[in-house]
C-alpha cells in the first residue's frame, strides 16, 4: 500500500466483486417481503424493451425473488431528461442494483454533449466495466474454449465529453487521464484477478504515441502490479492487442484499458465467441453494480421483428443474481440458458438458427422444468 501513492483510499474502498461482503440491496418498501429483492430496471431503446421482457418471463417461471422498479430513460424517443435521470439515481440509492438495456445516444449535437447514458454512469460512479469473454459450449465459432476478461475504466478518457471548436473548421476533443482513477482502475483488475483464480493482467495502451496521457495510465498500472507478485503483469499496444487477439486469443487472461479501447476491444472479443447476443456484461462503483449486455449493440435491424438473442441478457440477469447471493436461481437460470444453446434445436438468427426471441425464451423456460 505504501508503494503506491495516492492509493490507500482505493485499498480501502474498492469495491467488492462477488465476495462474502458483496454489497446487497437495501430492501425497498415496495418489496413484497423480507425476502425479496428491488432491482432498478432501464430497458433502453432497440431491443432492450423484448429482452427485458424474456427476463420478466423467466424470472416469473423461475419464481426468482425480485421485483422490479421500471424507469423508461431514452434519448431517441424523447423519454430523457434531468428529472427521469434523477429519478433512476433516486431507485438506484435504494436498490444499489440495475438491469439495463442499451441507451441509445443520438449523433446529431443538440447542446448537450454528455449523453443520458455518460451522465448515468458517472453519478453513480460507474467506473469498471467488466466484460467476461466465454465460449458456449454447443456453439462453434472460429475460436472455441475462449475465457478472457476485459475491464475498461468508464468515466473519462476520450469520454470526457470536452470538446470544442477553437478555429472555424479546428475541433480540439480532450482526453483526460487522471492518476486517481487509473490507479482506481488498475487496482480493481487486479483483486478481480485475484479473487477469480485469474494468473494474468494485460495493461492495453498507446503510450508510444500518448506518452503523457496512456503514459500516465501504463505507470499507474506497473506501480499496482508490484503490490500483487502473484500475479503475471504484461503489457500490450493496442494495435498490437486487436491483432494478437484475431490471432491467438488464448494469450489473454485480464485485460485492463482506458475507456475507448475497452468499447472497442469488448465488441471485437464479443465477435470471438459469437458476437454482441451472447455475451454478458457489468458495471460497478463503490456502492453499485449495474448489469448489462457485454456488447453495447442497438441490433437497429430486428427491433420489433422478435428476432433478438436474450442469451446476453439472460446471462447478465443470471450474474445479477448470483450478486445478490441468489445462487440457487442465477445458476438455474444460466444452466438452463446453456442447455438450450447446447442442444442446439432452437437458436436464434445470429446464431445460424431460425427461432424468435419468444421461442428461445420459452425453451429456457422448459429447461428450467427440466
Amino acid at each position: 500500500e505504501e508503494k503506491v501513492s495516492g492509493c490507500q483510499w482505493i485499498t480501502r474502498h474498492w469495491v467488492s466483486v462477488r465476495s462474502d461482503s458483496a454489497l446487497l440491496p437495501v430492501q425497498s418498501e415496495n418489496a413484497k417481503s423480507e425476502s425479496t429483492f428491488q432491482v432498478t430496471m432501464l430497458p433502453g431503446d432497440g431491443v432492450g424493451p423484448e429482452l427485458m421482457h424474456a427476463v420478466k418471463e423467466v424470472f416469473k417461471a423461475a419464481s426468482v425473488p425480485v421485483v422490479f422498479d421500471e424507469h423508461h430513460l431514452s434519448e431517441v424517443q424523447n423519454m430523457a431528461s434531468e428529472e427521469k435521470l434523477d429519478q433512476v439515481v433516486d431507485s438506484m440509492k435504494e436498490s444499489k442494483v440495475a438491469l439495463i438495456g442499451k441507451i441509445h445516444t443520438p449523433m446529431e449535437y443538440k447542446g448537450e454533449l454528455a449523453s443520458y447514458d455518460m451522465r448515468l454512469r458517472r453519478k453513480l460512479d460507474l467506473f469498471a466495466n467488466v466484460v467476461h469473454v466465454k465460449s458456449l459450449p454447443g456453439y462453434k465459432t472460429r475460436h472455441n474454449n475462449l475465457d478472457l476478461v476485459i475491464i475498461r475504466e468508464q468515466t473519462e478518457g476520450e469520454y470526457s465529453s470536452l470538446e470544442h471548436e477553437s478555429a472555424k473548421g479546428v475541433i480540439e476533443c480532450l482526453k483526460i487521464i487522471t492518476r486517481a482513477k487509473s490507479q482506481r482502475i488498475a487496482k480493481f483488475a487486479f483483486d478481480y484477478a485475484t479473487k477469480k483464480g485469474r494468473s494474468k493482467v494485460t495493461a492495453v495502451h498507446k503510450a508510444n504515441i500518448m506518452k503523457l496521457g496512456d503514459g500516465l495510465f501504463l505507470q499507474c498500472c506497473e506501480e499496482v502490479a508490484e503490490l500483487y507478485p502473484k500475479i503475471k503483469f504484461d503489457t500490450m499496444i493496442i494495435d498490437n492487442c486487436c491483432m494478437q487477439l484475431v490471432q491467438n486469443p488464448y494469450q489473454f487472461d485480464v485485460l485492463v484499458m482506458p475507456n475507448l479501447y475497452g468499447n472497442i476491444i469488448d465488441n471485437l472479443a464479443a465477435g470471438l465467441v459469437g458476437g454482441a447476443g451472447v455475451v454478458p456484461g457489468e458495471s460497478y462503483s463503490a456502492e453499485y453494480a449495474v448489469f448489462e449486455m457485454g456488447a453495447r449493440h442497438p441490433f437497429a435491424q430486428a427491433v420489433g421483428r422478435n428476432i433478438a438473442n436474450p442469451t446476453a441478457m439472460l446471462l447478465s440477469a443470471a450474474n445479477m443474481l448470483r450478486h445478490l447471493n441468489l445462487e440457487f436461481h442465477s445458476n438455474l437460470i444460466s444452466d438452463a440458458v446453456k442447455k438450450v444453446i447446447k442442444v442446439g434445436k432452437v437458436r436464434t438468427a445470429d446464431m445460424g438458427g431460425y427461432a424468435t426471441s419468444l421461442d428461445f425464451t420459452q425453451a429456457v423456460i422448459a429447461a428450467l422444468d427440466a
